[in-house]
């Protein structure tokens, strides 16, 4: 029921918004040298690593391309048109392809990067067991100003206490 709610929304948002998508691939090619997209490595269902897309959004460093150094809010690294991507969350957009192929759910945990993966415990390591999402509780409830403990809180409650009324809710 959920991979084919996920199929669904996925595809019909991906047509939806090719035309924008289209927009922003060539805007962040004519932003700054570098590919368009962002791949980056991280956990996702049952531990598994995934690849996810995102618009590019920080000017392109062929030393940091694993994207393990934490971007803040007044990063010399992002570009111009970075700022509006990420404070829009546009840059976002390209995971619906991870919807596509499976490896990303709309609603879910957030993906996991591996330095946030070696500090769980047995009960962190349960947030892992749904496939990441999009969107969550976590963007919701504070995306990046909360800290790592409170995130993953939210994220074993969504994991423990999943219904698709709550996924609608969090999409809405």
């Amino acid at each position: 029921k959920k991979l084919a709610f996920d199929r669904l929304i996925g595809l019909m948002i991906l047509i939806a918004l090719s035309p924008l998508m289209l927009i922003l691939a060539i805007a962040v090619r004519l932003d700054s040298p570098g590919p368009i997209f962002f791949r980056q490595k991280r956990y996702g269902f049952n531990n598994q690593m995934i690849e996810v897309l995102k618009f590019r959004s920080l000017y392109w460093d062929q030393s940091d391309i694993t994207g393990t150094q934490q971007v803040t809010k007044t990063d010399k690294r992002v570009t111009r048109l970075g700022r509006i991507l990420r404070k829009t969350s546009l840059d976002e957009l390209p995971q619906f392809f991870n919807v596509l192929n499976n490896s990303m759910s709309v609603v879910g945990p957030r993906p996991a990067m591996a330095h946030e993966v070696n500090k769980y415990d047995s009960i962190y390591e349960r947030r892992l067991y749904a496939k990441p999402g999009i969107t969550g509780p976590w963007q919701i409830g504070g995306r990046s100003d909360l800290n790592l403990e409170v995130s993953v809180a939210l994220d074993l409650n969504y994991v423990f206490n999943w219904s698709f009324s709550q996924d609608l809710a969090i999409i809405l």
